[in-house]
């Protein structure tokens, strides 16, 4: 088994000063991004960046693996985060 040397990390939809990040459905946009649609004509996410909840507030669990499999959208999402002063958790295990 490998590990990826780049960390999983949770983006969470607070700036770092606290302020809710807007608009309400930035998670599910984010991961649109990097979403395809199935033979079934349905979006799927990414398996390795979805929307979820962290301690009741919107975020995205970003899967430390995504390097490995597009650099580019590991980095995008990280600047993401960077660029709109979200709180970021690294070093997280992402749930399945």
């Amino acid at each position: 088994m490998t590990t990826s040397p780049h960390s999983s990390f949770i983006i969470v939809g607070l700036t770092t000063a606290g302020k809710k990040f807007r608009p309400s459905d930035w998670a599910e946009r984010l991961c649109g991004v990097l979403s395809a649609f199935g033979a079934e004509k349905r979006m799927r996410y990414s398996p390795y960046v979805g929307p979820r909840s962290h301690k009741g507030e919107k975020a995205v669990f970003v899967d430390g693996r995504l390097y490995e499999v597009e650099p580019m959208a590991y980095r995008f999402v990280l600047h993401f985060a960077q660029d709109n002063d979200l709180q970021l958790i690294e070093g997280v295990a992402t749930p399945g």
